[in-house]
């Protein structure tokens, strides 16, 4: 993601629990709602719910799981960061998951998955949608 002049910044720690899948989701909505970035509301919510679920879910030890916000002209930046160095992969669906890889590719413009310093990065970009 290009870093721009006025871009706005924000990160959260949360625990490997359940209980961080609707921690985060309100995390986002408030600050999205403070920065007056209510269009990336809906999709930056159902991700992030999806990205935090698959590392309560996937990651197990001690985790430490971390989810990072941007908003800058381009649009909304959004990583959920563990300590596993595992890289997610699609598996199949099904009634109990599977569907978090594919709704990161169909709703967001970029997306991707990277090894970093202590586990790895999963991170997905929106961009404004035409108004009609």
């Amino acid at each position: 993601m290009i870093v721009a002049p006025g871009t706005l910044h924000a990160a959260v720690d949360l625990p490997p629990a359940v209980r961080s899948v609707p921690a985060a989701r309100h995390v986002v909505a408030q600050l999205l709602a403070a920065w007056a970035a209510d269009a990336f509301r809906d999709d930056a919510i159902l991700l992030v719910s999806e990205l935090v679920t698959n590392v309560v879910r996937h990651v197990s030890g001690q985790v430490a799981l971390r989810v990072e916000m941007a908003l800058s002209e381009p649009g909304l930046h959004i990583a959920v960061i563990d300590s596993s160095p595992v890289l997610p992969a699609p598996v199949l669906r099904g009634p109990q998951g599977g569907h978090g890889i594919r709704l990161v590719a169909t709703l967001a413009d970029r997306w991707g998955s990277e090894l970093c310093a202590g586990g790895k990065r999963f991170w997905f970009e929106l961009e404004p949608r035409p108004t009609s």
